[in-house]
């Protein structure tokens, strides 16, 4: 049962004057960070503080109130400060229709600022409401994070366009992958690579899922589960300024934010039946422990089983991920929490085109359900995930933020399934085997938040350092051919046992790696409607030599500047960006089994829109376009060889709509246009041609409506996807066809309980992945669940 949300509501060619201008900004803050935000009139007292739901998120719009005296409205953060106040004893009141009116006694001095938090509970009748309707405004628009700037900035106040995946949309679809879920977001293509983890491919660049309440995570080879994700961030564009090298890519960023523990003693259990065997068990259990809610716990686990559609293939999963917030006393707030998670599947083939012949998947003249390798020719992993967060309040204004995360994957064994097609019906089929791979990923993190004034400008600032430590081993066998097929006539699946007797296994060089860096941000408010952020992260990268291969050291400077310009205070912003961005790039073996050392790589962004919250936040609206340069690009060509020799540029624009116009309505649209190429290359032959795995356009739109009187409950959903043409390499040789994807789903939900039956690719399209595997055709799902 969900908790009610209120939503009335690197460069290397860094500018000098940019770098400047930020200094300037630093100035001002050493001259005056004394400044604690404006005191009370002579006399007077202030009170300020937050108001929050019992889920932990803010509750904007509450009328805040002290009887007799002053009453205003908490902004969309839920924040609120009451100014000349007579000193004394009051009763500050807390309240908003269908909440728990809540009320707190506060002694008031003259001349100081008084804190007070308020925690609001739903009343009986209103949680009915909530279950059934979801949330009362617009509840798939709610953008408010402090992990994308690190920092409390509205949608609005930011220069940066993102979006947020959540999880009442989620649940609504009946989502229970992070591949699915991310087709939610304008411009955005999952893949699961066939080493096991997952991408994402946007703004022409592909990126992995890095980030994890804001701190460093990994997919490389590891599998993911959706039960425990609370929502999905995707910030667009180069974003090494806040995140860093090891978690961005030029196309940006993708921050899971997990679930965390409540205010109130809940439990969800959700089953899901479905097409090709699909078993699949979730709890959410939440509690408290003490009277005064001081320590809260959740756990969340699940438990998947599932066929692929192939003739061979499969896909199980076991997750557990508990998590334990202490309030120790007002102003520190103590956070823990973990993820295991067992994984045991087969993964994707890969797709090698030696024919002149094979232009698509299509020409291939394997059958559509078919697989060339055996269910036993598998992968076994397990990840751990750890996560632990001290806040400290240091006054009214300023705070402190400590951060632990250590990331372990672990893979017992991972057969890879390479396939080499000399001709259409001539297949060559081959492995290469890891394992045991460890990866090993700590690391600590340290932000300061302040807010002040210089004179009559505002300040947001954020001061932080990173720290990173990566250690790993890796066992290896090369990739071995095990024969070639002609896949018109009889053939059997490759087997485990017949690459073993192929393979022989030697360790793969893995260093360790370094990377230390300092970062500062400060959103400069000039009037009430212009700000400017101004920031800038100093990067230190360290990798180990080791024998037979020399260490590397780079440091790179990554600015970030941006404007806003409140067109209509609150409900429309212009805004425009400069991002950069930087990769430290690990060497790359190649198909041959040579190993390529790659030079880092830099890119620079210029972005420019419009975003818009109208109708009291009923329509979030979103529009801006960008232009992406890279001077020393690395591509694919047809051989999958890695080659960095020269120029790539990637411009679109990006639009979003999230909209509710009537009442019970949800409409949820993006569409995101990409013209990314090869500027200049070695090979001349390709330059101007587009760069691997980059559609020019990529549509999504989901539509659902919730039934408000007879038949309460009762709602339908329909969604669609359009993915147009791609190229496997930058010979633009081989591609991959458009298609368009159509689900539907017919829900119905109580207080206690809910169904729902869905039926993905309802129209049964044909459509392969950016590795050229076929995708699954129609197929069902059916769930039920039990809130109590």
């Amino acid at each position: 049962m969900h908790s009610l949300r209120i939503e009335v509501a690197n460069s290397r060619k860094y500018g000098l004057r940019a770098v400047l201008v930020f200094s300037l900004s630093l100035f001002f803050l050493s001259a005056s960070v004394a400044q604690q935000g404006l005191p009370p009139a002579a006399g007077k007292a202030a009170v300020s503080g937050t108001v929050s739901t019992s889920d932990g998120k803010p509750a904007g719009f509450v009328t805040v109130s002290i009887r007799g005296q002053r009453s205003t409205q908490a902004d969309e953060q839920g924040r609120f400060t009451l100014e000349n106040i007579e000193p004394g004893t009051h009763t500050v009141v807390a309240s908003y229709v269908g909440l728990q009116t809540q009320q707190k006694q506060v002694t008031a001095v003259a001349g100081g600022i008084n804190k007070v938090t308020f925690i609001l509970y739903e009343d009986a009748q209103t949680l009915q409401e909530v279950v059934v309707n979801g949330e009362r405004v617009n509840r798939f628009a709610n953008k408010e994070t402090e992990y994308v700037a690190r920092m409390p900035l509205t949608n609005l106040e930011n220069p940066q366009v993102y979006s947020v995946i959540t999880k009442q949309l989620m649940q609504e679809q009946a989502s229970f992958t992070i591949a699915e879920s991310m087709r939610n977001a304008a411009g955005a293509l999952p893949v699961i690579n066939p080493s096991g983890g997952l991408s994402v491919f946007f703004r022409g660049f592909g990126t992995g899922i890095n980030a994890r309440n804001g701190m460093e995570s990994t997919t490389e080879r590891s599998a993911m589960d959706l039960a425990n994700v609370e929502r999905i961030e995707v910030l667009k564009g180069p974003s090494g300024t806040l995140f860093g090298s090891s978690v961005s890519s030029f196309g940006g960023v993708v921050n899971l934010v997990t679930k965390k523990p409540l205010d109130a003693k809940r439990t969800e259990i959700s089953y899901s039946t479905g097409s090709f065997g699909l078993n699949r068990l979730t709890a959410d259990v939440n509690t408290v422990f003490d009277t005064e809610k001081t320590i809260r716990f959740r756990v969340n686990g699940a438990m998947h089983r599932e066929r692929s559609f192939l003739s061979y293939g499969f896909n199980n999963t076991f997750l557990i991920a508990p998590s334990l917030n202490y309030r120790v006393n007002e102003r520190l707030t103590l956070n823990v929490d973990a993820e295991f998670l067992n994984v045991h599947n087969t993964q994707p083939m890969n797709f090698i085109i030696q024919s002149a012949d094979i232009r698509q998947p299509k020409d291939l003249r394997l059958g559509y359900r078919e697989s060339l390798y055996h269910n036993n020719v598998d992968v076994k992993n397990h990840a751990t995930r750890f996560f632990a967060e001290g806040v400290y309040a240091l006054s009214s204004n300023w705070k402190s933020t400590t951060l632990f995360s250590y990331i372990s994957e672990n893979v017992d064994r991972s057969y890879q399934r390479p396939v080499i097609w000399t001709s259409p019906t001539q297949a060559t089929r081959a492995s290469a085997v890891y394992g045991p791979v460890y990866n090993g990923y700590t690391n600590v993190q340290q932000n300061f938040n302040g807010q002040f004034r210089t004179g009559g400008i505002t300040h947001n600032l954020l001061l932080g350092g990173n720290y990173r430590n990566y250690t790993g081993s890796f066992l290896f066998a090369e990739g071995t051919v095990i024969d070639a097929v002609d896949v018109t006539g009889d053939f059997q699946p490759v087997l485990k046992q017949q690459i073993d007797e192929l393979v022989s296994f030697e360790p793969y060089p893995t260093p360790t790696q370094h990377n230390a860096s300092l970062y500062a941000s400060d959103v400069v408010g000039l009037t009430p409607r212009l700000s400017a952020m101004l920031s800038l992260r100093l990067d230190h990268f360290n990798r180990k030599e080791m024998e037979g291969e020399e260490g590397f050291k780079q440091t790179s400077l990554a600015p970030k500047l941006g404007l806003v310009y409140q067109m209509v205070p609150q409900q429309v912003s212009l805004f425009g960006n400069y991002m950069s961005g930087f990769q430290n790039v690990a060497p790359v073996v190649q198909p041959d089994g040579s190993r390529q050392t790659l030079d880092p790589l830099f890119a620079n962004q210029a972005e420019g829109g419009v975003k818009a919250e109208l109708f009291g936040k009923k329509m979030s609206f979103t529009a801006s376009y960008y232009y992406i340069h890279i001077d020393n690009a690395i591509r694919m060509d047809a051989d999958m060889f890695t080659i960095q020799d020269g120029q790539q540029t990637s411009k679109g624009i990006d639009l979003e709509l999230i909209a509710e116009p009537v009442v019970g309505l949800n409409v949820v649209a993006g569409y995101g246009y990409n013209d990314n190429r090869i500027v200049k290359a070695s090979n001349e032959a390709i330059e101007g041609n587009k760069a691997a795995s980059a559609p020019e356009s990529v549509a999504n739109v989901w539509t659902s409506y919730t039934f408000q009187q007879q038949l309460k409950g009762l709602g339908l959903g329909v969604g669609v996807n359009y993915v147009d043409k791609m190229y496997r390499a930058s010979d633009n040789h081989f591609f991959i066809p458009s298609y368009t994807l159509v689900n539907t789903v017919l829900y119905y939900t109580r207080q206690a309980w809910g169904i729902q039956l869905k039926v993905n690719n309802l129209t049964d399209q044909r459509y392969w992945d950016n590795w050229g595997n076929a995708q699954a055709p129609a197929n069902f799902v059916a769930n039920l669940t039990f809130r109590f």
